[in-house]
């Protein structure tokens, strides 16, 4: 047996069924989540909260069953809901960035759990230069912001400068030419 045997492939489980999310998403994908990683991760200094991309699974309804995701950018505060390599608790943010394979269920059934389970920010980021932005709003997703990006100058609608910031944390900002920096 080599190496490659005993690692674990990464995968979400839905309503008792498990979606293998390989093979690994483009480069791009993770250029995107470690800009935003590294941004918040920068602010988050000094602080209860931490954030983890792609390597800790949200156990969304655990009195229920063992479902998971594996959320691509995850902000947890509650560290008492953390347990091996699962969070319990309700994240106060999540991003998710899209590709080929995931794409539908970032959109639609992982939008819905994220919604359900309370998480007050959710990102679905496109790696062709979109942000959607979804706040929690009285128990339901409302989409606050979308952005396209467009780094054209002489363009009256660049907005590579636009800043973001986070609901929860308005304190971690940071524009569109940041969280695609390496992309284009």
């Amino acid at each position: 047996m080599g190496l490659a045997d005993f690692e674990r492939k990464k995968d979400e489980k839905i309503n008792g069924v498990i979606y293998d999310m390989s093979p690994s998403p483009s480069f791009k994908h993770g250029i995107i989540n470690n800009n935003i990683n590294r941004i918040i991760g920068n602010n988050l200094k000094n602080s209860l909260c931490l954030v983890f991309m792609e390597n800790l699974d949200f156990k969304y309804q655990p009195e229920v069953n063992d479902d998971y995701l594996c959320p691509d950018i995850m902000i947890v505060c509650d560290r008492k809901h953390l347990k091996g390599g699962a969070y319990y608790g309700v994240p106060k943010f999540v991003a998710e960035t899209l590709s080929h394979s995931t794409a539908k269920r970032d959109r639609t059934e992982k939008k819905d759990i994220y919604e359900k389970a309370g998480v007050e920010e959710y990102w679905i980021v496109s790696p062709q230069g979109s942000v959607e932005i979804y706040y929690l709003e009285d128990g339901r997703y409302v989409l606050e912001q979308n952005y396209m990006l467009q780094t054209d100058k002489e363009d009256e609608d660049y907005n590579a400068d636009q800043e973001i910031c986070l609901k929860v944390f308005p304190h971690i900002v940071m524009t569109l030419s940041d969280i695609f920096e390496g992309v284009f």
